[in-house]
């Protein structure tokens, strides 16, 4: 059975380093997802950069969608 991690790691550190926390995870068997949403925005409102396939794997999610509306309501509080 193959389950894939989601996590956030730093860019200088080497791609098996220590991930700075998990976020997700994703079962390509059962197409099954799960997403830390606000783990998710927290990170990508930092600059993180997701890699392809985490793209993808938000991006079905909606996550996206999640941090263009946290964005607005941000904006719209200030």
């Amino acid at each position: 059975m193959t389950i894939y991690r989601i996590v956030a790691i730093d860019a200088r550190s080497r791609r098996e380093g220590r991930d700075l926390r998990k976020v997700g995870f994703y079962d390509p068997i059962k197409n099954q997802t799960y997403s830390n949403v606000p783990a998710i925005l927290y990170f990508l409102g930092k600059g993180a950069q997701p890699t392809g396939t985490v793209h993808d794997i938000s991006k079905k999610a909606e996550v996206f969608t999640e941090l263009r509306l946290n964005q607005t309501k941000f904006k719209f509080n200030q």
